[in-house]
């Protein structure tokens, strides 16, 4: 009886892990390919060519066109070649590690210089095809939601500093962040010539100068 038992896992185990890699190889290919000819030049078979992948073996291990796109856009978010959850990301738990406002507000602002220039053009030629895609139009208001609930986790864990201001409550603090790293604001900076970096410093200042006590958001000059 023991043998066959262990077979049976062994078989289990290597489905998984081809499984992952094929979704993996779907994923890189989706990301080159995205991030070279567009979103809506690229065409799902064509991915699945470069995966080497049919595409029902596509659609079973990511999905159709628009969360393919939501995939790859958490890989950038993740900076990696692996599609993470924000709480597994290297930048959410080094901003969560931080002891004091100031700092996570540096970190976060400095990985998103990191990350928004390889994001906000998945999600802005995923806004696009929503004007005739429902699917589409339903992933990125997904996306939008599930950013403004990080961000209420992200206003509660400066909260735990004691070092925002009282009058603040939570939500406006998380409505303002989330305002803030939208891929529209983010936008219109860089088309007025701001640089990532120059865009992570003025949210930086912004969010300290605003959120934080007086007596604290002044220890930064």
């Amino acid at each position: 009886m023991g043998g066959p038992v262990k077979k049976r896992r062994y078989d289990s185990s290597r489905r998984r892990a081809a499984a992952e890699a094929r979704r993996a190889a779907i994923l890189v290919a989706a990301r080159e390919l995205f991030s070279t000819r567009g979103y809506a030049e690229t065409s799902v078979a064509e991915i699945a060519a470069a995966a080497e992948v049919s595409v029902d073996t596509l659609y079973a291990a990511v999905g159709r066109k628009p969360r393919l796109l939501l995939a790859v856009h958490d890989m950038e978010l993740a900076e990696g070649d692996t599609p993470l959850p924000a709480e597994q990301r290297g930048y959410v738990r080094d901003v969560r590690a931080a002891g004091t406002a100031e700092e996570k507000i540096a970190l976060y602002a400095a990985a998103l210089a990191r990350v928004l220039p390889r994001s906000v053009p998945l999600l802005e030629a995923l806004r696009v095809a929503g004007r005739s895609d429902a699917g589409c139009r339903q992933a990125y208001e997904s996306v939008s939601e599930r950013r403004a609930a990080n961000m209420r986790l992200f206003a509660a864990d400066l909260r735990a500093t004691g070092q925002l201001r009282d009058d603040l409550d939570d939500d406006t603090v998380a409505d303002l962040v989330w305002s803030m790293n939208s891929p529209d604001y983010f936008q219109l900076l860089r088309s007025r010539g701001y640089s990532p970096g120059q865009y992570a410093a003025l949210v930086q200042e912004v969010w300290t100068r605003t959120l934080l006590h007086k007596s604290r958001a002044g220890q930064q000059n």
